[in-house]
């Protein structure tokens, strides 16, 4: 029998965000104030066949290609990412209390590791069901940082990932309103972002027992290409981090990659298709997963070294949010570029 998904779970295009940061709601976004920007930027990170990011490049070694075709590079900038700031989000509503502990005592072994020097300025954030919140501003310091973190443990609250469909659209809510408020604080920051999500995702809400209406699927595209756009212009990557590793649904593990070719109208929109993982994929992040958190935060904050900024000119459009696929390609071999996999256009 299907299930028609409540209204009330649409709740976050709606509801403003308070919080450290005051966001519009993306139903005000349609139409946007003014004349948008034409020139795109996007920024690429070049890794080698062992993952190490890879500097020195020069632009004619990279080909943008916009929906099959070859768009021209209108400026080329390289970046050494020493200073990219980094945000290290455990997520306690999406993951069980016990999970939830192990990945903070994870977490303060990768903060004090080095003698609690960080290679990027970070800042603590903690996500529960009263809302995401900064531990202090941005440091290097691990050693304070894990201090922070230590102090904020009471705080960390068990929410189950199985209280049916009103308790996965609460969580569903509370996520996007977390992401949004994360995406306009980093807006205020220049250059190239990064948010560790340490979590294993919030509800898919996907699948033959999920009927939307027309209003929904709309509703849902309009936060897609909000998110999309917003996440660009912040030049924010996310990273999914999912703590439970081998422990985690394989089906659960997989499900988002049905989810990543790209929403072009309304009535292709799903849940699955603003997911954690599905969103980490298309702003050029990784969607990693194993119980060795300290392991895959190293990993994460290395990838967060030399990287490149792009700029283009997206083609005339006359309707809007026309949806343009982007693939990176490089000359030479055995590289690989990760950046924003596509973007919408606009008048």
């Amino acid at each position: 029998m299907l299930k028609r998904i409540p209204f009330t779970l649409l709740a976050f295009l709606t509801i403003p965000i308070g919080s450290f940061a005051q966001q519009t709601p993306p139903s005000a976004l349609h139409p946007r104030p003014g004349p948008p920007v034409r020139t795109i930027g996007i920024n690429v990170v070049v890794t080698s066949k062992s993952g190490v990011p890879v500097a020195g490049l020069p632009q004619n070694d990279f080909t943008l290609i916009d929906d099959k075709e070859q768009r021209t590079i209108t400026s080329f900038h390289e970046f050494d990412g020493s200073k990219v700031p980094v945000i290290l989000l455990i997520d306690s509503v999406n993951t069980d209390f016990s999970v939830v502990a192990q990945a903070r005592i994870e977490m303060d072994k990768f903060l004090h590791a080095n003698g609690g020097h960080l290679s990027h300025p970070t800042a603590l954030a903690v996500f529960t069901d009263d809302g995401v919140e900064l531990q202090g501003g941005y440091s290097q310091d691990g050693n304070a940082l894990a201090a922070a973190l230590d102090k904020f443990t009471i705080g960390l609250r068990y929410i189950t990932r199985s209280t049916g469909v009103e308790g996965a659209g609460e969580r569903l809510n509370d996520s996007m309103k977390a992401l949004r408020t994360l995406t306009g604080y980093e807006a205020a920051r220049p250059g190239r972002k990064i948010i560790l999500w340490v979590s294993p995702g919030w509800p898919l809400l996907s699948g033959p027992d999920i009927d939307l209406s027309t209003s929904q699927e709309k509703g849902i595209f309009d936060e897609i290409t909000w998110l999309s756009t917003e996440l660009r212009d912040a030049q924010t990557s996310i990273y999914a981090i999912n703590p439970l590793g081998v422990d985690e649904n394989l089906a659960r593990v997989f499900m988002y990659q049905d989810y990543l070719k790209g929403v072009t109208k309304p009535s292709e929109a799903n849940f699955a298709n603003i997911s954690l993982q599905v969103l980490a994929t298309e702003t050029g992040g990784l969607v990693l997963s194993s119980s060795d958190i300290s392991g895959i935060l190293k990993q994460s904050m290395d990838d967060a070294g030399p990287y490149y900024r792009l700029t283009f000119e997206p083609p005339p459009t006359e309707r809007r949010d026309v949806y343009h696929r982007l693939d990176v390609k490089l000359s030479q071999r055995g590289l690989t570029a990760y950046t924003n996999t596509g973007y919408y256009d606009q008048p």
